[in-house]
């Protein structure tokens, strides 16, 4: 029970509360000349103009009830509370004085912990005294609780609905976080990589062969802008107040852009069969990011590989992906520090309802092998 008080306790306010918006204000200008209205044609209104005075006087607490809802509850019961002591006794009973109730709404709606439990403290003491005055009999006083809880209610389901869509929102924003991350490891880094290789082959053969160095810088310029392009779209992606990147993404048929034969490093063989037609996009998507993943982990840490095989398997029900190499079995070097792309591999694939598994060839290399469902259904 203590835990319990103490998290009401420490219940923040919730963000950014509009304040004084147009329904307010057109609330307000509602409600004064129907009390006045009310005050001139009921007959049977006691102390009219102590009633009149007080139900119009309260009426702009309406236009503060978000950003000061305590000190709206506590104005209006304290109001309410003292005026009997003009009238002999009698409270203002104008039936247009329930919108006191919306100033109730909004202190469960709008208030913290500690304003809501001394709200809460203010009126019970309120209705409390009038029950000892004798002002409300214990029907009237059960009758009051029970109007006043609906307000209360109402204030604290829709102050969770919308606490639950702001952490539904917060979860969707980090998962495209983690979609960023992803995607910047294997585009960027893919990029990245390939100009570190050729620069270390260029290196290598600048003295002996002038031409190879020449055609890693060839390579080296190719990937940068490549590199530099997908960069701007990310950023483009990102800016609220730019346009959304329309273009569509990558393909299956894009792997053929992986596949090289000659030159540094190990050839790469890309080899696509079944049907393609059809297939939605994240799942395309995925394949090429899960083979490009593969790829440039092969090229980069195989040790003594030549080759590197790209085989993409469609179905009726499923595309399968393998990607090996005949490098040794030892895939990470001593040194490697361990990173993220097997780590996004297996996101991708899981996020489609789909596998991915890497680990020793049974022969020799290293193998990465997806299984996704042609469906796509993301989980």
């Amino acid at each position: 029970m203590l835990a319990l008080f103490r998290s009401v306790w420490d219940e923040p306010r919730p963000a950014d509360p509009p304040s004084r918006v147009w329904r307010d204000w057109a609330l307000v200008g509602v409600l004064v000349p129907v009390a006045i209205l009310e005050g001139v044609l009921r007959p049977d209104l006691p102390w009219r103009a102590v009633s009149l005075i007080v139900t119009v006087g309260l009426v702009p607490t309406l236009l503060w009830r978000r950003t000061r809802p305590l000190l709206m509850v506590a104005i209006v019961f304290t109001t309410t509370s003292l005026a009997p002591l003009l009238t002999a006794g009698d409270a203002p009973e104008t039936y247009t004085l329930t919108y006191v109730l919306i100033v109730l709404y909004s202190l469960f709606r709008w208030g913290s912990g500690r304003e809501v439990t001394a709200g809460l403290t203010i009126m019970i003491a309120a209705v409390s005294l009038s029950l000892l005055l004798g002002r409300l009999t214990p029907g009237d006083t059960v009758g009051a609780f029970a109007v006043t809880f609906s307000a209360v209610a109402l204030g604290g389901a829709l102050r969770y609905r919308a606490g639950a869509r702001t952490r539904e929102l917060d979860q969707i924003k980090l998962l495209e976080r983690e979609q960023l991350a992803r995607d910047l490891h294997d585009t960027v880094a893919h990029h990245i990589s390939a100009m570190a290789i050729r620069a270390q082959a260029g290196l290598a053969t600048s003295a002996s062969r002038p031409d190879t160095a020449t055609e890693a810088l060839h390579v080296i310029e190719a990937e940068a802008a490549r590199a530099l392009d997908e960069m701007r779209a990310m950023v483009r992606l990102l800016r609220r107040d730019g346009r959304a990147d329309l273009t569509p993404g990558r393909h299956i048929t894009d792997l053929e852009q992986l596949a090289s034969r000659g030159g540094s490093g190990p050839s790469v063989d890309v080899e696509i069969s079944g049907d393609l037609d059809g297939l939605p996009p994240s799942v395309e998507a995925a394949v090429y990011r899960i083979a490009q993943e593969s790829v440039t982990n092969a090229r980069r840490h195989a040790r003594h590989a030549t080759r590197v095989e790209v085989r993409v398997v469609a179905d009726d029900t499923s595309v399968r992906l393998r990607v090996s190499d005949d490098g040794d079995s030892g895939l990470m070097r001593p040194a490697a520090p361990p990173g993220y792309g097997l780590i996004g591999m297996i996101e991708r694939a899981d996020l489609l309802g789909g596998t991915c598994e890497a680990g020793p060839g049974p022969d020799r290399g290293w193998t990465v092998t997806a299984v996704l469902p042609r469906a796509g259904a993301v989980r």
